[in-house]
């Protein structure tokens, strides 16, 4: 008798990160893929990504959900088109940073996982080379897991997974290479809808992990 596999919920941003989460995935889990829809600037081309990307791995289910709120709360330059995307390295936390986003997305997933059974919700976060989120941290991650235990029904067994916490961009660039990750479907610009700028914090981070992998990136940018 042949088992079937166990769900997993996939934070699907279109990233490079959040489609390498769903890559390991899917070797383990059938998926379920997570979007959220919450006013940032590039919002129309994440979608387009998701769909693509939801062609290429073909989850069990797909869910948009939509956050506009976030955008009413402003307090980040990937929401509030006044705020210019910053293109050298800031101190402290950057004006990308968008409050308590994971957060927000990560409540999201419980509450579906908690209705379609799934056990695990990955998320690409990343504490080596980031951006300095502190939603992004491990202490934050494992302070969730336990607000999950402390929240949900007491049958329901649901773990959050972070894969790519403590790899490089360079190193997650070659473990989707491996895993045939296709980065050609994803998006990481922070300010732009059609081609990537290749000038935002977002896009130079993506830039230099393919440049130190030793391979091009698919995407097109504007300048590099």
């Amino acid at each position: 008798m042949v088992m079937s596999k166990p769900l997993a919920i996939v934070l699907l941003s279109s990233g490079m990160d959040s489609a390498v989460c769903a890559s390991l995935a899917s070797k383990h889990y059938n998926l379920a893929f997570l979007h959220i829809q919450y006013g940032q600037r590039t919002a129309q081309k994440e979608l387009e990504c998701f769909y693509k990307l939801s062609e290429f791995f073909k989850p069990t289910k797909i869910f948009i959900a939509e956050a506009p709120f976030l955008k009413r709360i402003g307090g980040s330059s990937l929401l509030v088109e006044t705020l210019p995307i910053p293109e050298e390295e800031e101190e402290g936390i950057p004006s990308t940073y968008v409050p308590f986003r994971n957060g927000i997305f990560l409540s999201i997933a419980t509450a579906w996982a908690e209705v379609i059974g799934a056990e695990k919700i990955f998320i690409g976060v990343n504490q080596i080379d980031f951006s300095g989120y502190p939603d992004c941290r491990e202490e934050f991650i494992k302070a969730f897991n336990q607000a999950i235990l402390q929240g949900i029904k007491p049958e329901t067994n649901i773990q959050i997974e972070v894969p790519l916490l403590y790899l490089s961009k360079r190193e997650i660039v070659e473990l989707g290479l491996k895993l045939d990750t296709p980065f050609e479907l994803t998006w990481s610009c922070y300010k732009n809808n059609e081609i990537a700028c290749g000038k935002c914090s977002s896009c130079r981070l993506r830039l230099k992990a393919f440049r130190e992998a030793g391979v091009k990136d698919p995407l097109p940018y504007i300048e590099v």
